[in-house]
């Protein structure tokens, strides 16, 4: 299994719309830099997002969520309270190819203050929005810029094709189109 380059990513990305909107090259001029980098892909996050609160006095169960447990929040800047966390999504679409699985990193310009970005990998055959988890580990407030690079992905092909993939076992996730909360 091994990293893929920069143009293994355009190929893909413009061939067979493994990305879509897709960002040829790396955008960085005032801004949190997006698009394709040496080997990955730096996506943005959208302007939609759900910002956990307590005033509910809800638990976060991940068998029964409360949609109480969060506010819906939808700008070109997010500020994440301190010590809280935040779910967004990604401005692109991904599909992922069989015989690929990705692995996403958080931004080091968030990471300096404080914010962490948390992405499950995306398994052979998934496609859909990302669901972005952000976590403000500071004691103070946090933004966040929509329509900014948010975290890098990286795409790592196997050999060969998996034999099951995410879409053979109908993930749950399969296709999501929104900020998408837990499932069961």
């Amino acid at each position: 299994m091994g990293l893929k380059p920069d143009h293994w990513i355009r190929k893909m990305a413009l061939e067979h719309g493994m990305i879509e909107p897709f960002v040829e090259n790396q955008v960085r001029q005032g801004v949190i830099s997006y698009g394709v980098s040496s080997y990955g892909y730096d996506m943005r996050v959208a302007d939609e997002f759900k910002v956990f609160t307590n005033v509910y006095n809800a638990i976060v169960d991940p068998k029964e969520f409360a949609p109480n447990s969060f506010v819906d929040f939808k700008g070109d800047v997010c500020v994440i309270p301190p010590n809280s966390f935040a779910l967004a999504r990604s401005m692109e679409y991904f599909r992922i190819p069989r015989s690929v699985l990705t692995v996403c990193l958080g931004k080091s310009t968030y990471a300096r203050c404080g914010l962490i970005v948390n992405v499950t990998p995306f398994e052979p055959q998934w496609e859909g929005y990302v669901t972005l988890e952000i976590s403000n580990t500071t004691p103070l407030p946090a933004k966040v810029y929509a329509n900014e690079g948010i975290a890098q992905v990286l795409f790592f092909e196997g050999d060969e094709e998996c034999e099951t993939s995410y879409a053979d076992k109908k993930g749950k996730y399969q296709g999501q189109t929104g900020v998408t909360l837990p499932r069961m």
